[in-house]
């Protein structure tokens, strides 16, 4: 199997387009998981016997292993060849999901869980960094990102949607054997056509003692945040995770300032432009995940939607992330610097959730919610688009995939941080509500609309808290990123004059 190509560089693969359409296939996958399990999960835990108490893990065991082991996962993919770590991912992702449809007991499920955030883990910075390196061309690589942000942005509300229907109308399991045919068309659309110039490997040992450091400090910090939902924020275990977390952390970081060949060059994160993308993306992912969590809970438990209806109560906001990449983002990419359009564009989806913060017992769908969701699809698919292709600027073809490995990093523990914030707050808000409005419950019927109304009151100042995340993620943008053009900007570290701008970028 050839895993590079000696074409010089500046000639575009011939089959590239064919490449994206098996990159996207992968990506896809890997966003459907996170989830089109949590539909399934009420099903799963009922047939397996799954208890209260280990139901969070089949989330949490696959955020964790994901989290925790992407950076690795990065740096496999330059020294190892990213096409070879594309297919590995692809293959041990299938059999993990083909062992999780099977699951006959917790334990097992839980490992299949853990298993696909592993290979997940190796699949996703492999996929972003063969995208990068596929396409060159400034207009055709604006193109690309738009179609790959679409996915990346759009894949959550499917798997809602796939999910839903899987579940309803077939069983839980097949919302782990779906993966299969995904993987299998994938890989064998990786062997027949991506191509990986053989200039971009980085031929150096890899960094033990980074890895280790840098994926039990994310572990312990995704793992503290799962705690505080439960525990509470005070608790022993919980301030013990985050102080393990702070000290392994900034171990990690001395180590890779003394190391000769470190696991995460600092130069990939103290890049202005970079970093101000990875932040950026990490906090509004935040509020993201509060959307999806609380609007899903809304539209099943207050309005009373099934779970297929749920899902395609979604499908506006897929439609507009969609629009927002591929029509928005992507034409306007070559044209308008970076900040321009992921500082609006984040603006307009804190729009959308400011209109959600509105939702009542008895809200209309298509004068409230539908408008909320078609603004935020909108926003985030504009400010997915160039904050995709600014995750690869101006970095050196050898830290292409460590560099792809921050994007992802950086929405898997901001995902992970939003759904254990945004769940204390809503619960804190609604028990908070109901203390105080204990004495209106006089009946049955009265309890229960009490009921709703407190639940409701914490969605709303959860969600609030995301309108609030969404605004600082838009600051964040404008501030840091200075980058011109991305589809044109300059390949140097840094470039973001206007000289720069005339410079098509090449990551090879």
């Amino acid at each position: 199997m050839p895993e590079t190509d000696a074409r010089p560089a500046t000639l575009p693969d011939p089959r590239r387009w064919k490449a994206l359409i098996f990159i996207g296939l992968a990506q896809l996958m890997v966003v459907l998981d996170a989830t089109i399990v949590n539909i399934a999960l009420p099903s799963a835990q009922t047939d397996l016997g799954i208890s209260d108490g280990n139901r969070q893990w089949v989330i949490t065991a696959y955020a964790l292993a994901f989290g925790g082991l992407l950076l690795f996962g990065g740096r496999i993919a330059d020294l190892w060849g990213r096409k070879r770590t594309f297919i590995v991912g692809l293959t041990g992702f299938a059999l993990a999901s083909a062992l999780g449809g099977a699951a006959a007991n917790t334990a097992m499920l839980l490992g299949a869980r853990a298993l696909q955030g592993v290979f997940g883990a190796l699949l996703a910075p492999a996929a972003l960094s063969l995208l990068a390196v596929t396409f060159t061309e400034a207009r055709e690589r604006a193109k690309a990102f738009g179609i790959y942000g679409a996915i990346a942005g759009g894949g959550g509300a499917i798997g809602l949607i796939l999910g839903g229907l899987l579940t309803e109308y077939m069983n839980w399991r097949w919302t782990f054997f779906v993966n299969i045919p995904f993987a299998i068309v994938a890989a064998v659309g990786a062997v027949l056509v991506i191509r990986e110039p053989a200039e971009g490997r980085n031929r150096n040992k890899l960094d033990v003692p980074g890895v280790l450091l840098v994926t039990t400090g994310l572990v312990s910090l995704v793992y503290g945040f799962t705690r505080a939902e439960s525990n509470g924020w005070t608790a022993g275990s919980t301030l013990g995770l985050f102080a393990a977390a702070v000290v392994l952390l900034t171990a990690f970081v001395l180590v890779e300032l003394k190391v000769k060949a470190p696991l995460l060059p600092l130069r990939v994160v103290l890049d202005r432009n970079r970093g101000g993308v990875y932040l950026s993306l990490g906090m509004a992912v935040i509020g993201m995940f509060g959307l999806f969590l609380f609007l899903t809970y809304y539209l099943q438990i207050v309005l009373g939607y099934s779970p297929v209806l749920t899902g395609v109560a979604f499908l506006p906001m897929v439609a507009g992330m969609i629009t927002g990449s591929t029509q928005i983002g992507a034409r306007l990419m070559t044209r308008v610097p970076a900040r321009y359009l992921m500082a609006p564009g984040f603006l307009v989806a804190s729009v959308g959730m400011f209109l959600l913060t509105h939702i009542g017992l008895d809200t209309s769908y298509p004068a409230l919610i539908l408008p909320g969701l078609v603004l935020m699809g909108l926003g985030m698919g504009t400010a997915f688009m160039p904050a995709m292709s600014l995750a690869t600027h101006g970095v050196q073809p050898r830290d292409a995939g460590v560099a792809s490995a921050m994007v992802n990093t950086s929405q898997q523990v901001g995902g992970a941080i939003g759904t254990a914030l945004l769940n204390t707050i809503a619960a804190s808000a609604t028990t908070s509500w109901l203390t105080a409005h204990a004495a209106a419950a006089t009946s049955p019927a009265a309890a229960k609309a009490v009921q709703f109304q407190g639940m409701v009151h914490g969605f709303t100042t959860a969600i609030w808290v995301s309108f609030g995340i969404l605004v600082a993620a838009a600051a964040v943008a404008f501030t840091f990123i200075n980058a011109g053009r991305p589809g044109a900007a300059g390949s140097g570290e840094g470039a973001g004059s206007a000289e720069s701008n005339e410079v098509p970028v090449l990551v090879h």
